[in-house]
Formats: structure tokens, sequence, C-alpha cells
């Protein structure tokens, strides 16, 4: 029932599309040549993702305006991540912005990105993400289920917040916590002694308004972007992840087009990645002050060592369990130890 709903809705908007394009070019014979290229995500228009994918929205057009038109969905109105994903893989849309916890289903290499304290700094986490060259054998793992990587988005550092005070490890027992669909993500609450329950991003809020959940694992703008600050108001700086986001794209899509195109929709993902970085810092100050002084968050820094102790055996449980993430982290580690402070 989902899928056709999507797909209903993919299908009208190709005749808006289409009305559109034949009023403002005169020329339907002209319009109907370009080809809808669809990007959906599940953030709202002013989240620095949206802001990143209107510059590559921007980029493509200026480049090949005649060949192609850029359509995005924000919202997650054509589903969320995993229904988006399944949708890119057989082609019903182009691209969609997805958590590396989406990925893990389709390729165990994205695993790396849901252990715990995998980076000891934003530094070693900008470093490693923005080294394109190691990246693109990552990005390429997706191939055989259909859909490749272009890029990433940085969503900043996932902490917990909850309904009551969480300052210690022990302050997480008992609860329960929405959490990514990732078994090592699941397996990380579970070892802070807290029910993980994962579920849809887009049904935090009421679940924890209704108290299903007592908190959630996320960003500062996840407060006020998605207005969880208005039902959970304590935010604990644990730092327990830095994930990322991915612009994924059909492959068949990607292949089919000329090296000319490829290299103007490469260039494009990499100015959306450039807008993004500085959209997101920007919007992370301001989530704070407006979630601080007109929603009554409170934040709170914590230990974080007391934090990592309790996850330390679950890094090795993960990296054994898993060959394919055996060197990456061994190189994630020589990163980490390049910018280590002091």
């Amino acid at each position: 029932m989902m899928k056709k709903r999507i797909l209903s809705l993919l299908l009208a908007a190709s005749m808006v599309f289409g009305l559109t394009a034949c009023g403002s070019s005169g020329s339907a014979a002209h319009s109907a040549k370009k080809r809808i290229v669809r990007i959906s995500h599940a953030q709202s228009e002013k989240h620095p993702e949206h802001i990143g994918l209107l510059a590559f929205q921007k980029y493509v057009q200026q480049h090949l305006g005649d060949k192609y038109d850029v359509q995005i969905f924000p919202n997650g109105i054509l589903g969320d991540a995993q229904k988006a994903i399944e949708l890119t893989q057989t082609g019903a849309i182009d691209f969609v912005v997805a958590g590396t916890a989406n990925l893990e289903t389709f390729t165990k290499v994205y695993e790396i990105f849901s252990i715990p304290y995998l980076f000891t700094s934003m530094d070693a986490y900008k470093a490693m993400m923005g080294d394109s060259s190691y990246m693109s054998n990552i990005y390429k793992s997706t191939d055989s289920a259909g859909f490749r990587v272009l890029t990433w988005y940085n969503a900043g550092t996932r902490n917990f917040y909850a309904t009551k005070p969480i300052k210690t490890p022990d302050d997480l027992k008992g609860l329960k916590l929405r959490v990514q669909q990732s078994p090592a993500s699941v397996n990380m609450i579970k070892a802070f002694g807290a029910a993980a329950t994962p579920m849809s991003f887009g049904e935090v809020y009421t679940a924890i308004q209704q108290g299903v959940i007592n908190g959630a694992e996320n960003n500062e703008l996840a407060l006020t972007d998605n207005k969880h600050g208005e039902v959970a108001k304590y935010f604990s700086y644990d730092m327990h992840q830095m994930v990322p986001d991915m612009l994924v794209g059909n492959l068949k899509f990607l292949e089919s087009l000329s090296p000319e195109e490829q290299k103007v929709f490469e260039d494009a993902a990499a100015e959306s990645t450039k807008v993004e970085l500085q959209e997101w810092d920007k919007q992370v100050d301001a989530a704070k002050k407006t979630a601080k002084e007109k929603m009554g968050v409170h934040f709170m820094n914590v230990d974080v060592s007391a934090f990592q102790k309790k996850v330390l055996p679950l890094q090795k449980q993960i990296l054994q369990g898993n060959p394919s993430i055996q060197a990456i982290y061994q190189h994630i580690q020589e990163i980490n130890q390049k910018y280590k402070k002091g």
C-alpha cells in the first residue's frame, strides 16, 4: 500500500513537471527531452542537507539544464530512508540521502560508522570523510545492490537527549531510547543498560510525547528542526558517534551518463558537500541557542571517558565479527593519531 502511494506521488510529480515545463518553454517537444532527476531526503527545506542539495540542483542545471531537470523531494514525502533506498535501487527515483545505518543492510562495510567512539575528534572525522580517493572504494561497495554513494554530508556528533538528565552511563539504565536500525547501534544502547527501540525518525516526536520512549540520540538540529526539544529537555554531550549521511545514486542512471555528464554530477555532489558543511556549522550554533532560550533545553557536558569505557568491549566484538571493516578501522586509527591533541 505504501509503495503504491509513493509511486502515485512520483507519477503526479512527473505530470506536474510536464505541465509546468510546457507552459514555461512554450515547446512540449523540447521539454519532453529533459530527463527528470528526483532526489529524496527526510529533512526539512531549512536543513543543511536540503541547502546542499539546492547547490547540487543549481550546478547540474547550470551545466546540463537543457538535458536534466533536478527535483528535490524533502520531508520524507517519497517514503522514509529505507523505502527511498529501495526506490533508488529500482530507479523509481534517482538519488536519496540516507544514513550509513540504512546502508548496512546492503553491505557490512558501512557498519564501521556505527562503532561507538570510532573517531577521537571532529578534525579526524572530517579528514577521513574528505579523503575522496580512499572513500571511493567504500562508496562502490554497494554497486551489486544497484546504487552508489556520490558524496557525504556532515550529520554532526550523535548524543543522548531525553525527558530526564543523563549525566553518567548509569543514568541510561532502564530508559527506552530510539536508535537507528543498525545492529551495532542497538547493541551500543544495550551496552549502556538502556532498551533500544528502532523506529523511523519521523515517529520519534510522538513516541517521546506519548511516553513510548524516554528519548533518542542525535545531533542538536533534531531538537529544533524536528522539534524534539519540545518533548525532551535534557541533551548530554556524550559524543558517542560521528556518523555521516550519504548521497546515494541509482547505479544504472549514473552509468548511463556520458563521461562529461558524470563529471558534472560528481562536481555537483562535491559542491553540495562544501555548502552543506558550511551551513551545518552555522545551523548547529543557531539550533543550540534556540533550543536553550526558546525551548528550555538543558545542555550538559559529561565525562565522555566514562561512556567510552562502557562500550570498549562492543568495539572489539564488532571488529571481530566483521573482517570487511578491520583495515578501514586501522586506517581511521592512524588518522586519529595524526589529529591527536597535545
